[in-house]
């Protein structure tokens, strides 16, 4: 093909599958002309704005054109003179100006991706996945050579229609507080037309990705999108989790009384926006017929405010920090750049945190701390208490470095246990923004791990269950994941995955797991005879300082310490890959009246790198139930059977498995002190021996799923 110029070739840009104009790189500036909203009206080129609001890094692309051009896009890898590194991926024929000819797509890797494709040797396009609707960058006519054919499905709901924005209407909410609310409608449909809607709910000011949204309208749906109670233009005042139930079954009340409603009404959220959603399937609205459910948060004792019953730390400050300056986020708060997260975690007492880090109180602080045990307030926050309301079908995506996961295990299990029909779920090799990169950390997966169908299938979601398209998706297998290790997709019928073999791999020692450098040994479906437990000393004053984060963190450095037990297999003969929900069952005794409990799951290499794959944490008095707390008496052994995160991970050849305990994660709970008591008022720190066990007796164990090889 001819060689492009900079300044003179014309690119379409396509987000979501939705023409938004016209871009060309001039060695000075990016030249943008865009579509009119509404009318779809091509309009008069200008200079890009700063905030344009694509995904797509076009200022990236401008100043590395000279890079793109000069490379040879030949072979399996090509890197460029800026060191970025893209490999040979899929293929795309079509047919341009009368001639067949292939397209071939380039992945970006160490990155967010953004691949590039070419033909013959030069670039067409650029392409930028994601979850809101992926971005293409592309010479006219060469479309179809392009992931861009994933929008072309004649089933799937086409763009072609405008934007009419409605405006923002207050909406009343049962107890008089009106909520900001902006209605989109698609341009161009019919007058009296009746229409299904897709609603979001929002905790970071419905204008912040409004355009995303809007694209749905862009495909035949009506689009809500409003400020949850207390956010941005909304009244009334945040309380976390604790309306979300029943304001979005009064907001669906009120669209489907609209008369552009044809009373099929579906939720989108992610994150909060996730929890969002579930709490409002919880409320059984027959009006509810559809949730897509992204890397959703789960309930507070779960994932969240008091996550496994402890005290969450930076993962929950950053959060409330950034709401609570404000009406709306502080986007530099959350994400650890005007707050030091160390400092944050350290400042006591824990009731005047925000305080100190911010300068005011904050109002969902104030109210957790006023209830420091579950009670009704708790429980009218914990969606799963409501599962069997549930009728909605939900379509729930997430992945292995999720640090909402433990939500999205609590929403698949209240799923499964009232057997919600229609359920589905999507587990890739992502993180809390899924379909990002390829490598995360020192962890590099398959080039298929960034999808382009992302969006498309949250858009088959609401075809099929809001529009009545017949187009298959609910007959598709229920999960579909991804291995890492294999690098690859895999289906089932159910998650965990119906085939997967539930196995023990008991705990043993010969009484010194101290450290990586003790005796610890973890072995398959037997429990080694040699000492009968475990021990090690835990003072809150020295946590562990791990990432916080649920990513593939080497835990080597960590393993050293001689407060964490370490129990690792002997070296794997065969490859073992484990898939689905994972847990444990740990017979321990302190000599303290309460404790944390910290495990770890993780994949040792022959290098002694170990890393995390799985983890949770959790407060020993909540071990009989959440509504039940009981203080340990010391020394006394108990059972504790605890969740851990799900996986899907190949342990290879020469591989090891290796599990941990320990008592604290400062960067993921503030260290329990010991002591039963409010953990809120900060009381004098006990230093305490905990005993792990390991007998015919008492016979602690980690539940892995096991596929067969």
């Amino acid at each position: 093909m001819a060689e492009m110029t900079t300044g003179t070739t014309v690119y379409k840009l396509y987000a979501a599958g939705v023409y938004e104009g016209t871009i060309r790189f001039t060695e000075s500036a990016i030249m943008h002309a865009k579509v009119d909203a509404r009318r779809r009206t091509q309009m008069q080129e200008n200079v890009l704005a700063e905030q344009a609001g694509f995904i797509l890094p076009l200022h990236k692309i401008s100043v590395n054109q000279s890079h793109y051009a000069g490379a040879e896009w030949q072979g399996e890898e090509v890197v460029l003179g800026n060191g970025d590194v893209f490999q040979k991926h899929i293929q795309y024929t079509g047919e341009v100006a009368g001639r067949e000819v292939v397209g071939q797509v380039w992945a970006l890797r160490k990155d967010t991706a953004l691949d590039i494709v070419t033909v013959d040797g030069g670039i067409v396009a650029y392409v930028a996945p994601n979850r809101y609707g992926m971005e293409v960058l592309v010479v006219e006519g060469y479309e179809a050579l392009t992931p861009l054919v994933e929008y072309a499905d004649p089933l799937l709901s086409a763009a072609q229609y405008g934007v009419d924005d409605l405006g923002t209407d207050l909406v009343p909410m049962r107890d008089g507080v009106r909520l900001a609310t902006d209605v989109y409608l698609p341009e161009g449909v019919a007058p009296g037309t009746k229409l299904p809607t897709i609603l979001i709910r929002t905790c970071y000011d419905r204008n912040l990705r409004k355009t995303f949204f809007t694209r749905w309208a862009n495909k035949g749906y009506a689009v809500v999108n409003q400020d949850v109670r207390g956010r941005a233009d909304s009244e009334g005042e945040l309380v976390p989790f604790f309306y979300e139930r029943d304001d979005s079954a009064d907001t669906i009340d009120w669209i489907v009384a609209q008369d552009w409603s044809d009373g099929n009404v579906g939720m989108w959220g992610a994150s909060y926006l996730g929890y969002v959603v579930t709490a409002a399937a919880t409320s059984g609205h027959p009006n509810l017929k559809a949730v897509v459910n992204e890397v959703n948060v789960g309930s507070p004792f779960v994932d969240t405010v008091r996550k496994g019953g402890t005290v969450c730390s930076w993962p929950l400050l950053c959060w409330t920090l950034a709401q609570s300056v404000g009406t709306r986020t502080d986007f530099d708060i959350f994400g650890g750049r005007t707050v030091s997260p160390e400092k944050a975690v350290d400042a006591r007492p824990i009731r005047e945190i925000p305080q100190q880090m911010i300068g005011k109180a904050s109002g969902p602080w104030d109210i957790w701390s006023e209830h420091p045990e579950y009670d009704d307030f708790w429980r009218n926050c914990t969606y799963s208490e409501r599962g069997e309301h549930v009728k909605a079908p939900m379509f729930v995506i997430s992945g292995w470095y999720d640090g909402d996961s433990a939500g999205v295990s609590e929403t698949w299990r209240m799923l499964t246990k009232h057997d919600v029909p229609n359920r589905k779920i999507w587990l890739g090799p992502w993180e809390h923004g899924p379909n990002r990169a390829r490598d995360l950390l020192d962890t590099s997966f398959g080039k298929d791990a960034v999808v382009y169908n992302y969006d498309v299938n949250v858009l088959r979601w609401f075809d099929r269950f809001l529009k009545g398209i017949a187009n298959g998706i609910e007959q598709e297998p229920r999960a579909r994941y991804y291995v890492v290790g294999t690098n690859e997709w895999r289906t089932s019928d159910d998650w965990t995955p119906s085939e997967a073999t539930a196995t023990k791999w008991y705990l043993g020692s010969g009484g010194r797991a101290n450290s990586s450098l003790g005796d610890g040994l973890l072995t398959l479906g037997e429990q080694t005879q040699q000492a009968e437990s475990d021990s090690y000393v835990y003072n809150p004053e020295e946590p562990v300082v791990d990432s916080g984060e649920r990513e593939p963190e080497n835990m080597r450095k960590h393993e050293l310490r001689s407060d964490i037990l370490v129990y690792t297999s002997e070296v794997l003969a065969e490859a073992v890959t484990v898939a689905g929900e994972l847990s444990c069952e740990l017979y321990a005794s302190s000599t303290g009246v309460d404790t944390d409990w910290v495990v770890t799951l993780s994949d040792v290499d022959p290098k002694g790198n170990s890393i995390k794959l799985s983890n949770y944490i959790v407060r020993a008095k909540y071990r009989g139930g959440l509504d039940a707390p009981e203080l340990l008496t010391p020394g006394k052994v108990e059972k504790f059977a605890i969740f851990m995160q799900n996986i899907a991970h190949t342990f290879p050849v020469g591989h090891r498995l290796r599990f941990t305990v320990t008592s604290s994660s400062k960067m993921i709970a503030f260290p329990n002190t010991n002591t039963g008591l409010n953990p809120y008022e900060d009381p004098q720190p006990v230093v305490v021996t905990q005993k792990i066990y390991h007998s015919e007796t008492y016979p602690s164990h980690v539940n892995l799923p096991i596929l067969a090889n």
